[in-house]
């Protein structure tokens, strides 16, 4: 039986307590996050750094992105079937030595390369992530232990991003890199030690697309796809808006972050929301807020101040998105998890490559009042798709 199912007969118990292992795995995500996310407030010292273009750096997201998305599909997979504690062990590791080749990296070329590495840990990291909260979330409490799964993308943004524009003004960008890597190295040593569950599933693993015969699972993967691609494509050149559109040191990148941060970690308070109301009626309208979101950092992106005001709003209502995508695609078919989990995170990367690439000429050539414009735009399939229902 279903958490879902298990939560009908019981009554959907919103008192059972979110177990322990849900803040391991938050700090998990915390870990990735912070790395996906770092680059953009990042870009302009590390471009300063090899004499390029911030656009040219940014092709190391891109990298990141596609190694994720890759790797998402080919290899996660496997995650049924090995278990994903141990593969989320080994993502870890592999995690920590790109991290220490991109601090170490002599040229654009080689970060790009070390980032596409960290992508392929990455692409395995997040599904094996989302299907281990999932599985211990209690019967009821699955929005709320999602939830706070999720708020470890606050943590990247409050506490890895933000701090990261200030090491690259005080220190050096590099120094984002190895603190990174240490976190890294913390949350393997953290889960090495933990009691997280590895159920594993008998049998070869599935083709990679198979998943998709699933009813129900390409609406949501096309909703996905749209939702990550504005995201990325706004949040990559948001810092670069910031210092060279506004005028703003590279250190004020992160009270941008700080703020989306705030806005994505306040929401998981009103989690019980999607939980009474249910995933699948709450997700269109999760994004047309967010595309509305969009629409003011277009109107209001001259102004520094209230771009802030705008970006917590943005965490605010990217929070619900994510939170209700990640709910009814692991309610799909629980015994597959893993490879449904791995297909999200492969569109969620793909998604990466394609906004970071994709928007780069509309920033350079329209300016990013633009780019929040496509984005909403892009929000709004992602709100059709979501309202989608299959027979």
């Amino acid at each position: 039986m279903s958490n879902n199912d298990q939560a009908t007969a019981l009554g959907a118990d919103t008192r059972l307590p979110i177990p322990a292992l849900a803040y391991l795995l938050t700090g998990c995500i915390a870990v990735i996050g912070s790395n996906s996310l770092v680059l953009g407030p990042i870009a302009p010292a590390v471009a300063v750094s090899f004499s390029t273009s911030v656009p040219m750096v940014m092709m190391a997201a891109a990298a990141f992105g596609l190694g994720t998305s890759a790797s998402a599909l080919f290899l996660a997979r496997h995650i049924d079937r090995l278990g994903a504690r141990r593969m989320l062990r080994a993502a870890l590791l592999l995690l920590a030595l790109a991290l220490v080749a991109s601090e170490a990296a002599p040229t654009v070329s080689a970060l790009v390369a070390a980032q596409l590495i960290a992508g392929i840990a990455a692409g395995v990291a997040m599904p094996a992530i989302y299907a281990s909260a999932a599985a211990i979330a209690p019967p009821g409490r699955e929005s709320g232990t999602i939830g706070v799964v999720l708020t470890g993308w606050t943590l990247s943004m409050v506490a890895g991003v933000s701090l990261s524009a200030v090491l690259a003004d005080l220190v050096h960008w590099r120094a984002v890199f190895v603190a990174v890597a240490v976190l890294a190295t913390l949350a393997l040593g953290g889960l090495s030690a933990s009691s997280l569950p590895d159920v594993r599933k008998a049998g070869p693993a599935p083709a990679p697309l198979v998943a998709l015969n699933i009813p129900g699972i390409v609406p949501l993967l096309i909703a996905c796809g749209a939702f990550m691609t504005a995201f990325y494509g706004v949040y990559g050149y948001l810092g670069d808006h910031l210092h060279s559109g506004l005028g703003q040191p590279v250190s004020a990148n992160g009270l941008a972050a700080l703020a989306y941060g705030a806005g994505f970690g306040t929401a998981a308070l009103f989690d019980g929301i999607i939980d009474r109301l249910g995933a699948r009626r709450v997700m269109p309208f999760a994004y047309l807020l967010v595309a509305i979101v969009y629409v003011a950092i277009a109107a209001i992106s001259g102004s520094y101040g209230l771009t802030l005001a705008m970006v917590a709003a943005w965490g605010l209502a990217n929070h619900f998105g994510l939170n209700v995508l990640v709910m009814r695609l692991s309610a799909l078919d629980p015994s597959r998890r893993g490879t449904i989990m791995g297909l999200n995170s492969a569109v969620t990367y793909l998604a990466v490559f394609v906004g970071t690439t994709g928007f780069g000429p509309l920033y350079s050539g329209f300016g990013f009042a633009t780019c929040a414009a496509v984005a909403a735009l892009l929000m709004l399939i992602a709100a059709g798709a979501a309202a989608w229902r299959t027979r």
